[in-house]
């Protein structure tokens, strides 16, 4: 498995829950690399120390387009389902010493599968861990500030192809109910959007209701009818196929690697539909935890986030003035910025 362009690649199998964990850092070139801790049934070892490398490149490029003083790194740990307490638990003790082992040069936060609590167990063993509740002096749930991140995006991106950044009677089609789903989906509709919203549990058809969305199957979300698809659950929602059969103006979302391969940007491109770089829309979250990191106060992280709006118009606008795709330009902006800084270390692999 290659490991190009990242500086370390650590797999252990933990001594206390016998479960395999991944820690992929890619780079450290503008300040220590922090990435969530992803806790998921992967089918394979290698596929989640694939994933673990695909997400902190990901990382990488959101904190060096947001302006971060942060490199990009993540956590991949194999769940054998459901877990009892105590497994659990010796899953993330185990996680906390292979993160107190890197010296700093991985924060650990939390993703997709794991929680403030969580944060808690690791913050035994090593002091390198955000997302902490706030009575630990914690930010808390960074899925709040991803949310209004998003939701600037997609009014900026509103803004540019339908001419208005009120979404107001906008047609959002939100697939995913998760944390961020769920928190954009309430902002959305604070905001008169008509929302159509989709997830593979049907227990948050409730969610739904609440808000006064239409319940889609989620075989038939991505190819829904609406303005604003927004992608907010695991990556790879936009394969080649659903790419050409895609009815909406601009695509959204909080959700990491959103299309399955990069070159589809191309064909979004192509056939009219804006699509939002993920790794710009969804930094919100990253800049809540960085806020941890940095003891930075409230109305300062209030800025960066609604900050992102900006970021997507300069995207836009370069995108635009130099013939590129806007994820092309967005790569642009984030690969100047490391450019700028120290080299990147020789990659170091342990097992």
């Amino acid at each position: 498995m290659s490991t190009d362009g990242h500086e370390e690649l650590h797999v252990r199998l933990g001594p206390r829950s016998g479960l395999q964990l991944a820690v992929a850092v890619h780079s450290t070139a503008l300040g220590p690399a922090l990435g969530g801790a992803r806790l998921w049934g992967y089918k394979s070892p290698g596929d989640a120390v694939a994933d673990s490398l695909r997400l902190s490149e990901a990382m990488t490029l959101k904190a060096a387009a947001a302006g971060l003083d942060l490199g990009g790194g993540k956590s991949a740990l194999c769940a054998p389902g459901e877990m009892p307490a105590e497994r659990r638990r010796a899953l993330m003790l185990d996680l906390g010493d292979l993160v107190e082992s890197l010296d700093g040069r991985y924060v650990v936060a939390e993703d997709v599968g794991t929680t403030t609590d969580d944060m808690t167990v690791i913050a035994e063993r090593t002091s390198h861990v955000v997302g902490l509740p706030a009575e630990r002096g914690g930010t808390g749930d960074p899925s709040p500030s991803t949310a209004r991140g998003v939701a600037a995006a997609m009014r900026a991106a509103c803004s540019r192809r339908l001419g208005t950044a009120d979404l107001s009677g906008v047609r959002v089609c939100i697939i995913g109910l998760g944390h961020v789903g769920t928190a954009l989906a309430k902002i959305l509709a604070g905001e008169g959007a008509k929302l159509l919203v989709s997830d593979i549990r049907s227990e948050h058809r409730a969610v739904g209701a609440e808000l006064g969305a239409t319940w889609l199957d989620p075989g038939d979300a991505t190819g829904a009818e609406c303005d604003v698809l927004a992608p907010c659950a695991l990556g790879g929602a936009i394969a080649e196929s659903a790419a050409e059969i895609l009815r909406c103006s601009v695509v959204c979302g909080s959700a990491n690697n959103q299309l399955a391969d990069e070159s589809l940007s191309h064909t979004l491109h192509r056939r009219g539909i804006l699509y939002t770089p993920d790794f710009i829309a969804n930094a919100g979250g990253l800049i809540n935890v960085y806020a941890e990191l940095r003891s930075l106060p409230s109305d300062r992280v209030a800025r960066l986030v609604e900050g992102i709006g900006d970021t997507v118009a300069e995207v836009l606008d370069d995108a635009e003035s130099c013939g590129l795709t806007p994820l092309d330009s967005a790569l642009d902006l984030a690969r100047a910025r490391l450019e700028a800084a120290r080299p990147r270390a020789p990659a170091r692999l342990s097992a």
